[in-house]
């Protein structure tokens, strides 16, 4: 049935020659696949005809059908790519052989014993060969997207079919698609895949929130279609009214969108009887003009709602969309989304970018043209493939800037260029030219000098302010707390420059870095201890690293805190029993278990600091840092005992100094910036001098080692008027004495 559906589908938009080489496509792969089923026992040959149906469906042109029939045959069957060339063409030799190349990010399962041969496989081989075979089709992507739209039509008729699977490949393939799949369709403007991937994989991916949104809509589905009626038959005749014919449908929502909606509107405290937006009225018109006539009669008849405007007619997205969106206050005062777009539009806005190979029957130099301009984003993925090494790399810089949600931003001339939310003025820079990023000093926003970390928003112009002489990036850019730069591109491109730099300088660099950054939180440990415990060669390597940005000061900060210091194994002799407890405090008394211990005042060691213990009267065991004055002069070496930390579970005090400006509401800025860290702030006070109208704020935070210690620093040295922090050192505690 569905090969007899296909032919006709094909003779209602193809010529008849072009009809009987689908036809010739469809005798060759039903032979080639004679004999073999899928997992759920079906002729195999169902899965072909139903990939080539689907984009039949769409109208795409003889060649991509004829390569979605024969997409297998290479990787299931005898047949040869030689021999696909000779009987199809070269064109549809070179997609099957793209397809079959993706094909095995499929077959990489874990429980796939013909990948393995019999062995059992190793997680991190297979996520490594899946990340490879991701790069490879958005790769093959860019140089034919037909490639693509096989793939994703493959990918849905599997979705559909995909409880024949095991529950461990179901997980893994619904997460893959809803990650990479549904994101690359909306990229690429196929609306009606991308919900219908969307919705398969919520079902597999939580079934029973998956169950429950489809039970509240159909219990709602009577109410909300009555309503829909209503405002149809009300928006229908006041366009009539003002001269313009249409077509006006409701449009509901699909289960995934409305799971996402009811999360939004659970957090704003909405019940899911509140929510009315789960239908858009759709509004298809003749014309242009007839777009912009008929928003103003719906403007005039629901009052709109400000700042839920939305010209894509204008302004049309990258993957060719083009539309008015506008959101009003319809019947019953409920909020109502109405899209307007012409047929040609609507076309395209369901279709996307498959809606181009409809014109391959016929001139297509202009269509081209036009295509090749609007999909910029696709050279995107050729450029990163030169300038990115790793596979991991590549895919972040893929899900972050091309299938993640975008925000439109305007250059001074006017164009439009598309960022990830969340993007800031270096992004843009960067996006606009590499160097222009490299070299950026000040950026203008909407008239206003503003810093470089500010998040943009549609809509916002934006001027780059550029060094006179090239000066490159700044480390500073690469520390994700300060939040530069969001694009993983723009920090590819960063780090790079820092990789191109003589040896030494990026080795002299990351040596004081790493050293300011250890003196700074107070931890003594070496180079070679840290570059031993994150599986560097030497030293130099790792400072190498940090240097041209290749790994960053809080990952070091985090295996500091994790590894050091070493545990010994020196046993603790005879202690009385009313110092041992059930419950300890994050550490460990070597030789010794329930000792009761307690963090020294003087030092306030945090975890990942080198500590010893002092064996107290009647009060356990005191734990300094192993540099504290206290320590080093304590005259009975015999009550000195080794302690380590347990674990990060515990939070301990550190006594920071800042030294800043005085001014109006720096400690308001103080408190917030560390609690913005979720850090707790103990203790505080401060000292003024009216002299040098300057301030010491000493206070006193509970951490949950020196990584976080370290973020606190860097959260603080952001603060409008700070001089400097540091960490309290023993010469500002108590007396050796009293401390002990």
């Amino acid at each position: 049935m569905s090969a007899a559906q296909l032919i006709a589908r094909a003779k209602s938009y193809l010529p008849p020659d072009r009809v009987e080489f689908v036809r010739s496509a469809l005798t060759a792969a039903t032979a080639a696949h004679e004999g073999q089923t899928r997992s759920s026992g079906e002729p195999y040959i169902e899965h072909p005809v139903a990939t080539a149906l689907y984009l039949a469906n769409i109208n795409l042109d003889s060649i991509t059908l004829a390569a979605a029939l024969l997409h297998d045959v290479i990787e299931d069957t005898a047949i040869t790519k030689a021999e696909l060339e000779r009987d199809f063409g070269a064109d549809v030799a070179r997609l099957v052989d793209g397809v079959t190349k993706l094909k095995r990010l499929d077959l990489l399962s874990k429980d796939d014993p013909a990948r393995t041969n019999g062995a059992r496989p190793v997680q991190a081989t297979a996520e490594a060969a899946r990340t490879a075979s991701l790069r490879k089709m958005l790769v093959a992507m860019a140089s034919d997207i037909r490639v693509v739209l096989i793939k994703l039509a493959d990918r849905l008729h599997n979705m559909r079919t995909l409880r024949h699977l095991s529950e461990e490949r179901q997980q893994r393939i619904a997460r893959e698609t809803l990650d990479i799949y549904a994101p690359l369709a909306q990229r690429l403007g196929m609306a009606d895949i991308k919900w219908q991937l969307e919705d398969e994989s919520f079902k597999y991916l939580h079934p029973r929130q998956y169950k429950s949104v489809s039970r509240m809509i159909s219990r709602k589905r009577a109410e909300r279609e009555e309503y829909t009626k209503n405002a149809i038959e009300a928006l229908t005749e006041a366009l009539r009214r003002v001269g313009v014919e249409c077509s006006v449908s409701g449009r509901p929502k699909h289960l995934y969108s409305t799971y996402q909606k009811l999360h939004r509107y659970q957090a704003r405290g909405r019940k899911f009887d509140e929510i009315y937006d789960l239908i858009a009225l759709r509004v298809i018109v003749d014309t242009t003009a007839d777009c912009y006539a008929s928003l103003g009669a719906v403007h005039q008849m629901w009052r709109p709602v400000p700042g839920e405007f939305d010209d894509y007619i204008a302004n049309p997205k990258e993957n060719l969309y083009q539309s008015l969106h506008t959101s009003v206050i319809g019947p019953q005062g409920y909020p109502l989304e109405v899209q307007i777009r012409t047929r040609e539009m609507h076309r395209i806005a369901e279709d996307g970018v498959a809606a181009h190979w409809t014109y391959k029957q016929g001139d297509t130099e202009g269509e081209d043209a036009l295509f090749d301009e609007k999909l910029t984003w696709l050279k995107q993925l050729l450029e990163w493939q030169r300038e990115m090494s790793g596979d991991d790399e590549y895919l972040d810089s893929v899900k972050t800037d091309i299938l993640g949600d975008q925000v439109f931003i305007y250059t001074p001339a006017g164009d439009v260029i598309d960022l990830p939310s969340g993007s800031t003025p270096l992004d843009f820079a960067y996006r606009v030219h590499t160097d222009l990023g490299h070299n950026t000093v000040g950026a203008v926003v909407n008239g206003k000098l503003m810093p470089l970390n500010t998040q943009l928003h549609t809509g916002d112009t934006i001027e780059i302010r550029k060094a006179r002489t090239p000066r490159g990036p700044s480390l500073d850019w690469l520390n994700s707390d300060l939040g530069y730069l969001a694009t993983a591109s723009a920090r590819a491109k960063a780090r790079l420059w820092f990789r191109r730099q003589e040896l030494e300088s990026n080795i002299t660099r990351g040596h004081e870095l790493l050293a300011r950054e250890l003196k700074r939180v107070g931890v003594e440990v070496s180079s070679a201890q840290i570059a031993e415990k994150l599986g560097f060669d030497s030293a130099g390597e790792l400072e190498e690293s940090l240097g041209s940005g290749q790994i960053g000061i809080g990952k070091i900060l985090e295996s500091v805190s994790r590894n050091f210091p070493v545990e010994t194994e020196k046993p603790v002799t005879e202690l009385p029993a009313s110092l041992l407890r059930q419950e300890r405090s994050g550490i460990v008394v070597m030789g010794a278990l329930n000792l009761l211990t307690r963090v020294a005042r003087c030092c306030s060691p945090v975890y990942g600091d080198e500590i010893s213990g002092y064996i107290t009267r009647g009060r356990g065991v005191t734990v300094h840092r192993t540099n504290c004055v206290n320590m080093r002069s304590a005259d009975d070496h015999d009550r000195l005992v080794p302690v380590a930390w347990g674990h990060a579970d515990s939070t301990y005090p550190a006594r920071l100094i800042v030294r800043a400006y005085d001014r109006v509401g720096l400690l308001r800025d103080i408190t917030h910036f560390v609690s913005a860290e979720h850090v707790n702030i103990h203790s505080m006070s401060s000292h003024e001098d009216p002299v040098t109208n300057s301030c010491t704020v000493t206070l006193t935070v509970y951490t949950s080692g020196v990584d976080q210690l370290s973020r606190v620093f860097t959260r603080l040295e952001m603060i409008q008027g700070v001089h400097s922090v540091n960490r309290a050192n023993e010469g500002d505690q108590a007396t050796p004495q009293a401390a002990v």
